[in-house]
């Protein structure tokens, strides 16, 4: 195998985030996942047996005290804030992300989902609505983290139906409610949905499948994330590298030293490459690429470097070193799809900072062009934009954006806008092309 694309193999590191509804049983779920596969220590689960908060009876572990870390979390019995977590077992590495239930932190779960692999949605079988029909109404929350992870092109989607405990392990209720699911996310475009029955308290299914769901032949949680194929799509991309700053010798060298350091968020690079610098246009050649233990002859996506160029050319911090056959597009207007964060509705009249990978500039929103209706999917016609909605806008930008469709590259799709008197982020958007 070419050493230029040897990282394209399977990463042994997934990321993944819970999600759904206030009490689905996130929280549990994840606290569950760490004790069963023995992935915390004694001192902390005794400070949880300890906890004054705990919501269990007797002896019995509150497992959600393990990611609910925040007083008022443990106060309230919510999740606030995202909580990360990291365990392993022989087979794969795991970083956890707990994420709020609350439409309220709506804006905390775009948060842990913006890098994720895989997204574990919740159902609570004790919440959903059984229809005399057969149907079944879904939580809007469980629709609206949904359509959140399809925006954001998560890859895997499992959807947890939780507490079957409750519904004594009934298997028709869990096929009515995977029924229901399936067809709404085919009114999003999921493409690749895969569901269990489990129950989080009592650890069915979760690491041990046990005896209480014959009729469930499929994978425990645990056996299903361990086998998720998760590949870097972002080192076959065409090279993107965002100039996080120009590194100058220290005044003392005779050599005139000048690099550009930065992550390298799409592609590889190897010394002699072609590239361009954007948005001047400018050519340049690849002489060196330095990296804290000394030269190397190739780098690729994921890695923080220094790049050397043969040309003496005007780079600054904000600009992108990219593939010359592949540049990235320059963008005065921009249509893109926004969640928006901020309880200060969008006004149409006051400018924004954009931020977008290492640039930032400002920017003004042009126009609403639609709302999306989380329950229905269809889109309407808008005036004003408030805390939680997710809507496609126009905007246009001072300086021009080196920048890419997100569903071709992440990194150099996202931005974020970033309110200019309280310098709070009030929305995060990906950026489309040609829809």
């Amino acid at each position: 195998m070419n050493a230029r694309n040897e990282n394209l193999n399977e990463r042994s590191l997934l990321r993944f985030i819970t999600a759904g509804s206030v009490d689905d049983g996130k929280s549990t779920l994840i606290g569950r996942l760490l004790f069963d596969s023995k992935g915390i220590f004694a001192d902390q689960l005794a400070a949880v047996s300890r906890a004054k908060h705990k919501r269990t009876v007797g002896d019995t572990i509150d497992l959600s005290l393990l990611t609910d870390g925040l007083e008022a979390e443990r106060e309230q019995g919510i999740t606030i804030d995202v909580a990360y977590r990291y365990f392993a077992t022989p087979k794969r590495k795991f970083i956890i992300a707990d994420t709020p239930g609350h439409e309220q932190y709506t804006r905390n779960m775009v948060t842990g989902a913006s890098t994720a692999d895989a997204v574990i949605i919740l159902v609570d079988v004790s919440k959903v609505k059984l229809r005399e029909d057969g149907g079944v109404d879904l939580l809007i929350q469980t629709k609206r983290h949904s359509t959140i992870a399809h925006l954001l092109q998560i890859e895997h989607v499992v959807v947890a139906v939780n507490k079957m405990d409750l519904v004594n392990y009934d298997q028709d209720v869990y096929e009515r409610i995977v029924k229901a699911y399936r067809e709404f996310a085919d009114t999003l475009g999921i493409k690749q949905v895969t569901t269990l029955p489990l129950s989080a308290l009592a650890g069915d299914n979760v690491v041990e499948a046990g005896d209480k769901m014959p009729w469930y032949q499929g994978p425990t949680l645990i056996e299903l994330l361990e086998n998720l194929s998760v590949y870097d799509e972002s080192h076959a991309s065409a090279f993107r590298f965002p100039v996080q700053l120009v590194a100058r010798h220290n005044g003392h060298e005779a050599n005139d030293f000048r690099g550009y350091m930065g992550r390298i968020e799409a592609g590889s690079v190897a010394v002699g490459d072609k590239l361009v610098v954007q948005p001047s246009g400018q050519s340049a050649t690849v002489k060196e690429i330095v990296t804290f233990d000394g030269s190397i002859p190739f780098a690729t996506a994921g890695q923080s470097v220094t790049i050397v160029l043969e040309e003496y050319v005007d780079v600054s911090r904000g600009d992108l070193l990219a593939s010359s056959v592949q540049p990235a597009q320059l963008l005065k207007q921009v249509n893109a799809d926004v969640c928006w964060l901020s309880e200060e509705p969008l006004d149409l009249r006051r400018k924004y900072w954009i931020k977008h990978g290492t640039k930032q500039t400002a920017a003004k929103v042009t126009k609403i062009d639609s709302i999306l209706d989380i329950n229905t999917q269809h889109r309407h016609d808008a005036n004003v934009l408030k805390l939680n909605d997710v809507a496609r806008i126009a905007l246009n930008v001072q300086q021009p954006l080196a920048a890419d469709a997100y569903s071709d590259i992440r990194a150099t799709g996202a931005f974020i806008l970033i309110d200019e008197v309280t310098h709070q982020t009030v929305a995060a958007g990906m950026i489309r092309l040609g829809e």
